[in-house]
């Protein structure tokens, strides 16, 4: 008679390997694979455009290159997907608005499709988003033709079905409703694990946006805003949260270094204030590259154009209901490396075509390859100076307004003249250094309210991010970097001569500030206001005179703008 209460060591071998067997499923399905792509700030880029960065081998040198295109995007998204399909493409907003010609044109409903076709699950706003108002964002939001901004762009693509993915605003609110302008957030089950995305953009977007777009929104704190959503999240059962803000800062670190420690800007406020049940901060705005840690959570940015896309993998632990790790892998969007996807290719050929013919009409000859909007130390650049010129051109004339003085916010060049150097100018290339089609405003302001505007270049709010009004030929003045606030600007003169206070002057300025734009509110007290050209078409015809004149256009020296204590 066998004794059942002690086995053979064969029985305890096939034991074992039973009990083994039984364990491996259930060790292998209880960790998930998550990968996150993540996008920002492509501004409409379908084509690839120049990336340069610091060589890692030697960061004295730079490595430069072609990268971009939402052809490359659509293969890296298809070769993950593959690797793992648990993969979200997602975006931390800006995906259109001051964009490149061949989207521009078409009311951006060329990068709409191409991003939802190539599978992007959900964006933030940006700021950008709001730049032809929140009504025509609606619009490309939901789909359709009825009452576009501008009925000479939009759906001549062909029929517009609306953006496939959703846009997400927690923190932009209908005054009137109280309501959010967009879905504050989305909740997804991937691979079994539900991760709550909450959609934020910058705070003081109104005054970097036309204001009229705006009307009737109002832009509460980003912060405050994703804290107040925790407990909501939670109890729809969100494990992972992870916050897509149209917001960033600047490293010094490149963008292939992880865990960066030396990130500054409004992001860093903004994710100490977040709650600990934030988990990620999937940032934009700053056109930056980094992936750092902020109290030891990871906050991303993924360049901008379309250039980087950031590799964000997580892995979860589903039985001890556990964020185990976050791991980060920029991934540079090099056409030459990943195959251009077929279907999004026939997208971006249909746009070029609708476009090409108007984008290589010639405009002007320059007398130098290129037009530089880099900066000097006081913040003044030699194309910034030839657009606030050109804008003093347009309306010298006492019967277009008779301006003295022209002023042109630095934000609104968008690109070197032409982008890709060359001393031939075509329509393309005007339009991408100047795409938002503000008319010209000039207005009366006193000598005292023009030192007030130029005192409101230092009221911004990111510390060292001035925004340097580039002025016109003729006017000049000096800043103290160590001065304090409203106290910063002196040795205003026009033509040699101290402006006066008490004396009024005629200004031109863009719709853009004469609104308030940027932050820039004195400009809404100009009296005596008289409409213009659009900024295209002055930028276009002052380049055309000069040439015909036998003086091309070329690089200016830069001395209207000094500063002191740099």
């Amino acid at each position: 008679m066998k004794n059942w209460t002690r086995s053979s060591p064969l029985g305890l071998l096939v034991a074992l390997l039973l009990i083994l067997t039984a364990c491996i499923p259930a060790n292998q399905n209880r960790t998930v694979d998550i990968t996150l792509l993540a996008v920002n700030d492509i501004h409409g880029n379908l084509l690839p455009s120049n990336f340069s960065y610091p060589d890692p081998a030697d960061r004295s040198k730079r490595v430069s290159l072609q990268a971009g295109g939402v052809e490359a995007i659509a293969t890296i998204v298809k070769e993950t997907k593959a690797q793992n399909p648990n993969t979200l493409l997602v975006g931390a907003g800006d995906l259109i608005g001051a964009s490149p010609l061949v989207s521009s044109l078409l009311a951006d409903e060329p990068i709409l499709k191409a991003l939802s076709d190539l599978g992007m699950s959900f964006s933030s706003v940006g700021n950008h988003e709001f730049d032809r108002g929140y009504k025509e964002l609606l619009r490309l939001q939901n789909g359709g033709c009825d009452e576009p901004f501008d009925p000479a762009k939009a759906c001549k693509f062909g029929p517009y079905e609306g953006a496939k993915f959703q846009y997400l605003a927690a923190n932009v609110r209908v005054k009137a409703t109280g309501k959010p302008a967009f879905p504050a957030y989305v909740i997804k089950e991937v691979g079994g694990v539900k991760i709550g995305f909450i959609g934020l953009v910058l705070k003081e977007t109104p005054s970097i946006v036309l204001p009229a777009g705006v009307a009737g929104l109002e832009f509460l704190d980003e912060a405050e805003t994703a804290n107040r959503l925790i407990p909501e999240l939670k109890a729809q059962g969100a494990q992972v949260i992870v916050a897509l803000i149209h917001q960033g800062g600047t490293a010094k670190e490149p963008f292939y270094v992880k865990d960066c420690t030396t990130l500054s800007g409004e992001i860093v406020d903004i994710t100490k204030r977040l709650s600990p049940a934030v988990d990620l901060v999937i940032s934009g705005h700053t056109h930056q590259g980094y992936q750092c840690r902020v109290d030891g959570r990871l906050v991303t940015q993924s360049d901008y154009y379309g250039h980087l896309v950031m590799q964000i993998d997580l892995i979860y632990d589903k039985a001890a209901n556990k964020l185990l790790s976050i791991r980060t892998h920029p991934i540079i969007v090099d056409p030459s490396k990943f195959a251009n996807d077929p279907a999004i290719r026939q997208i971006v050929s249909k746009a070029k075509a609708m476009t090409e013919a108007i984008a290589a009409q010639p405009i002007a000859t320059l007398a130098v390859p290129q037009i530089t909007r880099d900066p000097t130390p006081a913040g003044e650049s030699a194309l910034g100076d030839v657009i606030a010129d050109a804008q003093l051109f347009a309306t010298r004339d006492p019967a277009k307004g008779g301006a003295v003085i022209a002023f042109m916010n630095p934000g609104g060049i968008r690109a070197n003249l032409p982008p890709n150097p060359s001393p031939s100018v075509t329509y393309g290339d005007t339009f991408t250094v100047q795409p938002f089609g503000n008319s010209l405003v000039v207005m009366t302001l006193t000598g005292a309210q023009i030192k007030a505007a130029l005192e409101q270049q230092f009221d911004n709010p990111a510390p060292g991010q001035n925004r340097i009004l580039q002025v016109s030929e003729g006017f000049s003045y000096t800043w103290d970097a160590k001065a304090p606030k409203g106290g910063k600007v002196s040795a205003m003169s026009l033509n040699g001569t101290p402006i006066d206070p008490s004396q009024t002057y005629r200004v031109t300025v863009n719709s853009f500030l004469a609104d308030g734009g940027d932050n820039f509110v004195v400009f809404k007290e100009g009296t005596e206001r008289l409409g213009g050209d659009l900024d295209l078409d002055a930028l276009q015809a002052y380049l055309k005179a000069q040439e015909q004149a036998g003086r091309p256009v070329g690089i200016t020296p830069r001395n209207r703008i000094a500063v002191m204590n740099p």
